[in-house]
C-alpha cells in the first residue's frame, strides 16, 4: 500500500484539527510520525499485517474535540477517510478499533499484535533521548529558565516514566523502553557532576 495520500492527510488532519499544544514546539504530526516510525520497527521484529499497524499509527491522533476523547473522534475520522480512498472493510475495522484503544495503555482487554505494536510505538515515543529535549525546551519557555531547572524537570520525568515500563505490551518494546530508561538515568547521573 502506497502511504503517501494518507500521510497527507494526517499532516492536513494534525494541523487543522484545533487541538491545543501545552508548548509552541510541539508538533502532533511529528510524534505521529515518529509512532509510525516504531511502529514499523516494532512490526519488522514481531511480524503483524503492517497495513494495519501502518494505518493506525499514522492516523492514531488525528481527531480532536474538546467535548469528546480524541481517540473517538480519530476513529470516527480515520474510518471515514480509509472508506474513501477505497480501504478494504475488514482493514478499516481493525484500524478504527486500535485507534479506539490506543490511549488505554493500562488495559487488560486481550489485544492483537497489531494493537500492542501501535500502543507501544505510541508509549515509546518522547521517552529516551527526545524527552531530553522535550523538558529543556519546556524548561526554555518558562519563566526564568535555568540549566537546573531542566535539570529537575529531567530527572522528574525520569522518575514519572520509570514505572510505566509495565505498560509496553511486547518484549521489544520493553527491551527498548529499559534501554532509554538507562540513558535517562546516565544522563542524569552526568547532568548532575556537572551542574552541582
Amino acid at each position: 500500500m502506497n502511504y503517501s495520500e494518507v500521510i497527507e492527510y494526517v499532516k492536513k488532519m494534525t494541523t487543522e484539527n484545533g487541538r491545543p499544544s501545552n508548548y509552541p514546539f510541539r508538533s502532533r504530526y511529528e510524534h505521529t510520525m515518529r509512532v509510525y516510525r516504531w511502529a514499523i520497527k516494532l512490526q519488522a521484529k514481531l511480524g503483524g499485517d503492517i497495513d494495519i499497524i501502518a494505518l493506525a499509527a499514522l492516523l492514531h491522533d488525528i481527531g480532536w474535540d474538546s467535548e469528546r476523547p480524541h481517540e473517538e473522534v480519530g476513529a470516527e475520522l480515520a474510518v471515514e477517510f480509509l472508506d474513501s480512498i477505497g480501504v478494504e472493510p475488514e482493514i478499516i475495522k481493525r484500524v478504527g478499533e486500535i485507534i479506539m484503544i490506543h490511549e488505554d495503555k493500562d488495559t487488560e482487554a486481550e489485544l492483537s499484535l497489531e494493537c500492542k505494536i501501535v500502543m507501544d510505538a505510541d508509549l515509546l515515543d518522547e521517552v529516551g533521548a527526545v524527552s531530553v529535549i522535550w523538558d529543556a525546551m519546556a524548561t526554555a519557555c518558562e519563566d526564568e529558565a535555568s540549566y537546573k531547572k531542566a535539570y529537575y524537570r529531567i530527572k522528574n520525568y525520569y522518575r514519572i516514566n520509570k514505572p510505566k515500563i509495565r505498560r509496553c505490551k511486547t518484549d521489544a518494546a520493553r527491551a527498548e523502553y529499559t534501554k532509554r530508561m538507562q540513558l535517562l538515568d546516565s544522563y542524569i547521573n552526568q547532568l548532575e557532576k556537572e551542574l552541582f
